[in-house]
């Protein structure tokens, strides 16, 4: 059997001012199993101790100061007690199978023992309070798998937490948390699929990813994030950094190179000058000796004779020369 009592309109209160009077009313109710009494300005939860087979209870967003009289639920598994006026944790030391646990949003300042018998608990959620340690309060909850502690006063994790093999959610956000000393714990955590540790003064420092990583290899999401994203990002400046570096030192390269090449240019053009007056010089020099030889000859140009021919040329002046000497005698 379920039982959800809807929040009251505000009339109600004017004919029917003793709204808790209708939990009373449910004594003769025992065989109830759920029962949601979310937002009805209940002061007290007399009038449930008889429902000792409830296995859900809900009594969220409340006025309520205290849980004692959740003490006979012993069969409860799932008990919701957010946004109410607990100041302190207690009535639970019979609940052997209770699973959930939700009390955020309440001015709770220490956990203290009343968790010690808590073995089957997996989920704990106490956001929002104001709790400023851990201490052994979890040590014997050995199959707590996800643990909110969000917005409080926390400044360390303690060293029992170890115990808390398979914890796989951990919310510590926004606390006090400032020294990477005082996440040791963490650790014995190997299971830690999702952390979040924003709003603490030690997400400042850098290189925090990367430790986290190192210490808790199956981690997926940190400061709810992926692992890989929340890497690069940490570590995108470095890597900007490293890449403008690069592209600075390729582009002085490049332009080295740009000057070096203009510089064998401005070189090789000398040169190639150089080599075209040589060339005319010589030129030049092969003209002048050419007209030397011309004037040498009387102005004629002098053409090439083999060899036989000119030797031929003088024996015939030489004939004419013997006939005009015989000729005088």
């Amino acid at each position: 059997m379920v039982v959800t009592l809807r929040p009251a309109p505000p009339s109600i209160f004017k004919v029917f001012p003793y709204v808790p009077l209708f939990l009373k009313g449910l004594k003769s109710c025992i065989n109830l199993k759920w029962l949601s009494v979310v937002q009805n300005k209940l002061q007290t939860l007399k009038g449930i101790e008889g429902l000792t087979k409830l296995t859900v209870f809900n009594a969220g967003k409340n006025k309520l100061i205290t849980m004692e009289e959740v003490r006979s639920l012993v069969n409860l598994r799932a008990l919701i007690l957010n946004d109410n006026e607990i100041v302190s944790i207690c009535g639970l030391d019979e609940m052997k199978d209770l699973n959930t646990l939700v009390l955020s949003r309440n001015p709770i300042c220490e956990i203290g023992d009343s968790l010690v018998n808590l073995k089957s608990i997996t989920k704990l959620s106490a956001s929002n309070c104001q709790i400023q340690a851990i201490d052994s309060a979890l040590k014997c909850c050995i199959e707590l798998k996800e643990l909110r502690l969000a917005h409080n006063d926390i400044k360390s994790l303690p060293a029992e937490l170890s115990y808390n093999k398979k914890l796989q959610n951990l919310d510590l956000g926004n606390n006090l948390i400032a020294r990477w000393s005082e996440l040791k714990a963490l650790d014995s955590l190997v299971n830690l699929k999702n952390l979040n540790l924003q709003g603490n003064p030690i997400a400042e420092k850098e290189k925090l990813a990367k430790k986290v990583k190192r210490v808790l290899p199956n981690l997926h999401i940190f400061n709810a994030r992926p692992i890989d994203k929340s890497i690069k990002s940490e570590l995108g400046k470095v890597v900007d950094i490293v890449s403008h570096t690069t592209a600075y030192k390729e582009e002085i390269h490049e332009e080295r190179k740009d000057q070096k090449q203009k510089k064998n240019l401005k070189f090789q053009g000398p040169v190639q000058k150089q080599d075209v007056s040589l060339d005319n010089a010589t030129g030049l020099d092969a003209d002048k000796e050419l007209k030397r030889k011309r004037k040498k000859g009387n102005g004629k140009l002098s053409t090439e004779v083999p060899v036989d021919k000119e030797d031929v040329i003088v024996e015939k002046e030489e004939k004419k020369k013997n006939q005009r000497g015989k000729r005088k005698i």
